[in-house]
């Protein structure tokens, strides 16, 4: 059980106004999301659905902009009714957006142009352009094209922030090569960049020679992790492949002699040459086989989870040593469940280097500390758990009594998904706000009525719990994000039907309820997309 002593907003708000903090810039923000969380988790405040819209394109959410038709339109969502922020023009299929990170001003550093300072979408075009738009506006500050030797499809964080990953699509070769036993060289590519400015690291090849059938790989905090059919997954670090390898430094903008030909390096056609190809093998860092390639890593100090090679061993999760290899006091990790949807763990997205291991009726918090009188050695143990809200099924084990009289006890159990129960889909962390969230599902006659919950993520106490007015069909993909004193949930439906409902935060909503929420949906009406 967590404290008991509540705290008081009103006397945080005075001593703000006093100026009752240390020097430190970041007490004064701790403080202020102190206040939003009690505001947010206080009896009387409520969530309202505000609007909802839908769509025949994906929806996307980051940071308070909601994004539709492929990142063309962009509408904020921290405002009480919809506002749009911007709409690209329209464009042809070949230039429209595939994938985009947002990029956020990092505190402490000196950019060239002031509009360097404010949020950017970082776009990726299906032509092969790199976009750097104004979050705000929606207008293009920056266009590099990469290249014209292979489709370039997503993109991640190497390091968050910082760096950017865009891995293109892996070349499987034509069927009539395949055919042939014509074996494709290079089975995919790494555009690896630092951000704001832009800056090239290079592009590295990953190539069948040397690596092997790969099935995918990408680039994590500077690591390249490259994985196999088999369910094994290697470590490299990719700049030492980058100081082994790169055949010749790459400026944007700059003229360059490849191959032949003359070119500016990021201007169309010439794009960016292929500038890292590994000849040899390069150091291995880690190896480790495991189902599916699940491999993570995390806690205090380094460890790892994976599940055993075997397809009987899905949904056991070992928790071992990265120093070492050596699986850790209590490292076998199993839910006992019987689902048709698998249990999943991972690494707490907080620093405390905990685990959260989720299961259909059950949340796990799991900890990470040295074994008494043996520092070498860590143990795993429960911090705490959180239990969906469940009745004992009363048909089981029934008597029957059959046409003689004899009396026969059934004994059955039902799944610990069954939709009647109520079910977890979706955990999430609220860092600001240091709330986990919650998602539980029951299914009521036809139709599944889910609600959100917000647990202490100190002690997993029940703070806050939010009901979907929209029903909720276990069939459908669903997203549901919590970001301060908003939740927004996105489905979707076959056909390729997207839907998105928001709800937003009203402590006192009196009887202005009625009228605010009609006036939302009118407006909402007016947005088409």
């Amino acid at each position: 059980m967590g404290p008991s002593q509540k705290p008081n907003v009103c006397r945080r708000l005075s001593r703000r106004a006093l100026g009752f903090f240390s020097r430190d810039a970041g007490v004064v923000q701790r403080t202020n999301l102190g206040i939003l969380r009690a505001l947010v988790c206080q009896e009387s405040t409520k969530f309202k659905n505000v609007w909802t819209t839908h769509s025949k394109s994906p929806i996307a959410y980051e940071r308070g902009r909601i994004y539709f038709d492929n990142y063309r339109c962009c509408v904020s969502s921290v405002a009480s009714e919809p506002r749009k922020l911007y709409e690209m023009p329209k464009c042809s299929k070949s230039e429209k957006i595939e994938d985009a990170l947002l990029w956020e001003c990092p505190v402490g550093e000196m950019l060239p142009n002031t509009s360097d300072y404010k949020s950017s979408l970082i776009a990726l075009t299906a032509h092969n352009w790199l976009l750097r738009i104004s979050a705000t506006t929606g207008k293009v500050l920056e266009k590099i094209y990469l290249a014209s030797y292979c489709k370039f499809r997503y993109l991640s964080w190497d390091t968050p922030q910082e760096v950017i990953a865009v891995k293109s699509a892996q070349n499987k070769g034509s069927a009539l090569a395949q055919q042939a036993g014509i074996q494709q060289p290079v089975l995919l590519y790494l555009a690896v960049f630092h951000v704001l400015p832009f800056s090239l690291i290079g592009i590295l090849e990953i190539n069948k020679k040397i690596f092997g059938s790969v099935t995918d790989a990408t680039l994590s905090h500077g690591i390249l992790i490259v994985m196999y059919s088999s369910g094994l997954v290697r470590l490299y670090s990719f700049q030492a492949i980058t100081e082994q390898f790169m055949q010749q430094k790459l400026d944007l903008g700059c003229a360059c002699r490849w191959g032949g030909t003359t070119g500016t390096v990021g201007e169309a056609p010439f794009g960016i040459p292929c500038n890292i190809k590994i000849t040899d093998t390069p150091p291995l860092l880690f190896e480790v086989s495991s189902l599916e390639n699940a491999f993570q890593i995390g806690g205090h100090p380094w460890h790892y989870i994976i599940t055993p090679n075997k397809k009987k061993q899905k949904g056991v999760f070992h928790i071992c040593a990265l120093k070492d290899n050596s699986l850790a006091k209590n490292g076998v990790q199993e839910m006992e469940c019987c689902s048709l949807e698998s249990d999943w763990i991972y690494f707490h997205p907080d620093t405390s280097g905990r685990i959260i291991h989720v299961g259909p009726n059950q949340v796990k918090v799991l900890k990470l500390s040295e074994v008494e009188n043996n520092s070498a050695q860590h143990q795993i143990s429960e911090d705490f758990v959180i239990l969906a809200n469940r009745e004992k099924n009363k048909n089981e084990n029934l008597p029957t009594v059959t046409a003689s009289g004899r009396v026969v006890k059934k004994s059955f159990n039902l799944l610990d998904d069954d939709p009647e129960q109520e079910t977890f889909k979706i955990v999430d962390y609220e860092d600001e706000l240091d709330l986990l969230s919650v998602v539980a599902v029951t299914q009521i006659d036809a139709e599944g009525k889910a609600h959100l919950d917000f647990h202490c993520n100190e002690y997993g106490t029940l703070l806050k719990s939010i009901p979907l007015v929209e029903s909720w069909d276990v069939t459908y993909s669903h997203e549901v994000y919590f970001d301060r004193d908003l939740v927004l949930h996105i489905e979707q439906k076959p056909s390729r039907v997207f839907s998105c409902y928001v709800y937003q935060m009203v402590c006192d909503p009196g009887e202005e309820e009625e009228t605010t929420n009609r006036s939302c949906k009118k407006d909402c009406n007016s947005f088409k997309f």
